[in-house]
């Protein structure tokens, strides 16, 4: 903090309504220097009992800081302040304040290196800025504060006897900060920056604004986030709390922006497509069903927006692309979520050799953007994404990995006999042949799969909506991205024959009725669609939770969602929590 003291060894200190049980437990009265006096910092700090108990897992220290803080409220109120202004008008944001700070460095330095006794006093920058304030530390007639937002901190400075010409009033102004304010609180500060002795960036505030009472102390440095559940669940205070939650989610937006700038500018169209669908269709997944009561009628939540897609490439968008919120009633683990983001586009005249090929300049150029390198790390695993990707055929991998050569077993029963000679258990023996092989090569081949490489010949009943290879009608023109053993992107060259699309259609109808409930349904109304005439297509889906998990070192896609759905605390038992948190890491 200000001069190089480390602000968050104290975090506990400048808590005021900490500082004020601590002292009345201690002392049998309360001390407003309390928190300043050096003893403090060596002194256990009990946490006060609850008045009411607060919710199990939530980050309180107790309903009895709650309540001094609603006292500082009144109090705030009383001097005639409204805690909760309608407005603050900013001359910088906090960010815009520290390349303003940077500007004012190179005029010191310019100055004086003109002119070593130079007063550089008069090329102060003015500035109004406002955040929540989340360190404070005060020095008898001098304190330092750090604001912060989404983007950046700046530290700000008050001294008793700069904050009105009136000396009474400056310090009755400063004596009030001290004692309403705690963290967690927003305020806003107009004054000059400076730099302290220890060089750090400072507005010497001339006067300050209350801009918002925080009601519950923050999670802190010490006493903070640590449990990775409730960060989920609190995502706030985690942002709050961490820079690294922070950057996480600036590098999502970085890298949502710079695919759909890349796009964008290969004249793809950016479009949006319905959530509530009469059929789940565009791939092979359980759907979450719901019922609209204006139109009296079962309707899914989309699996994909594949079907949708495809019927403008039908009306003559020949670019087409959407981030399309998706949702799949399946099991939940570190890689997978129900509810997710995935990005798709289709390309007409474009073969799935051509998609490759583009694929690769894509991704090689947001891992540029975002990352600086086509080498990183993920967990403790070097991944490199320079040069061309290999491309390497299923049946060759599934047989080098299990020694299975599925095109020798045409259908399921003889699939299955054969995974059970060779002791290779599936999760769901009733799937059909096609996903039989998809728990094969997920079991035996994908765990083994590091650095990027594009998988491409899939067996044709696997892959129900892409285009059948001319020379060997039994695999599909199919390729997909896999990385450090996931998935991250998944791709055609599009079937666009009805008669061919409606065959197959059937065969999944056959295959779900016998009980593989993610094999897709009969969808007439995309049928009809298709009769009307498709071009050559080739297009692909990508999660964006997983590729930002990948670039963001993640190890589960929570950690790059916001607010990821989580079963709620009043109604899950602690056996329930446990067994939770053991299926999740599965």
């Amino acid at each position: 903090m200000g001069d190089g003291v480390d602000p968050l060894s104290n975090f506990a200190t400048v808590n005021c309504a900490l500082c004020y049980h601590i002292s009345k437990s201690l002392f049998g009265k309360s001390c407003s220097s309390f928190a300043s006096s050096p003893i403090n910092s060596r002194i256990p700090r009990p946490v006060p009992k609850p008045l009411l108990e607060p919710p199990r897992g939530t980050f309180t220290v107790g309903e009895d800081l709650r309540q001094v803080r609603i006292e500082k409220l009144d109090r705030i109120r009383e001097a005639g302040i409204n805690p909760y202004p309608e407005r603050f008008e900013r001359s910088h944001t906090l960010a815009e304040a520290r390349i303003a700070g940077e500007d004012l460095q190179e005029k010191i330095a310019e100055a004086l290196a003109a002119d070593p006794e130079a007063d550089t006093k008069a090329l102060r920058i003015p500035v109004k800025v406002a955040g929540r304030m989340v360190l404070f530390r005060h020095m008898g007639k001098l304190c330092f504060g750090r604001l912060q937002d989404a983007h950046s901190q700046i530290q700000f400075s008050l001294e008793r006897g700069k904050l009105d010409a009136d000396a009474e009033k400056s310090k009755e102004s400063y004596n009030f900060f001290r004692k309403i304010t705690d963290i967690g609180d927003f305020v806003g500060v107009e004054g000059f920056l400076y730099f302290t002795k220890k060089g750090e960036l400072t507005v010497s505030a001339e006067t300050w604004t209350f801009l918002g009472k925080a009601l519950r102390p923050l999670a802190g440095k010490h006493v903070g986030l640590q449990n990775q559940e409730m960060a989920w669940r609190q995502r706030y205070l985690d942002l709050i709390s961490h820079q690294d939650a922070r950057d996480r989610f600036k590098a999502r937006i970085e890298i949502t922006k710079t695919i759909r700038n890349f796009l964008d500018q290969h004249d793809f169209m950016e479009v949006e497509t319905p959530i509530l669908c009469g059929t789940a269709s565009g791939a092979a997944a359980r759907p979450f069903m719901t019922h609209h009561n204006s139109l009296d009628m079962e309707v899914h939540l989309r699996i994909a927006p594949e079907t949708y897609l495809k019927r403008l490439i039908v009306a003559g968008y020949d670019k087409v692309y959407e981030m399309a919120r998706c949702f799949r009633n399946e099991g939940m683990d570190p890689s997978h979520l129900q509810d997710f983001t995935m990005l798709e586009y289709y390309c007409s005249y474009w073969n799935y050799e051509d998609n490759m090929d583009f694929t690769q300049k894509l991704i090689q150029h947001v891992i540029k953007v975002v990352k600086g390198s086509l080498k990183f790390t993920y967990g403790d695993q070097e991944l490199d994404f320079s040069g061309d990707w290999p491309r390497l055929s299923m049946r060759d991998l599934v047989l080098e990995h299990s020694g299975i050569d599925f095109e020798d077993y045409p259908d399921r029963d003889s699939l299955l006999k054969i995974l059970d000679e060779k002791k290779i258990s599936v999760e769901n023996r009733d799937a059909g042949r096609g996903n039989l092989i998809d728990q094969l090569y997920k079991k035996t081949v994908r765990p083994k799969l590091i650095n990027p490489m594009f998988l491409t010949q899939h067996p044709k009943d696997l892959s129900p909506l892409a285009r059948a290879n001319d020379d060997r009608p039994t695999i599909v023109d199919r390729f997909q991205l896999v990385v450090n053993t996931w998935e991250i992107v998944n791709a055609y060259s599009e079937l666009v024959d009805p008669i061919d699309q409606r065959e197959r259609l059937q065969d999944q109808a056959e295959a779900k009725a016998a009980g593989d409930d993610e094999a897709m349904p009969m969808d007439e109304d995309y049928l009809t669609a298709m009769e009307y005439g498709m071009p050559p297509i080739s297009g692909w889906g990508m999660g964006i939770d997983r590729f930002t998990a990948l670039l963001t070192d993640s190890q589960n896609l929570r950690d790059t969602v916001f607010f990821p759905l989580m079963r709620p605390i009043v109604e899950a038992s602690e056996d329930e929590d446990e067994e939770g948190a053991e299926k999740s890491e599965s």
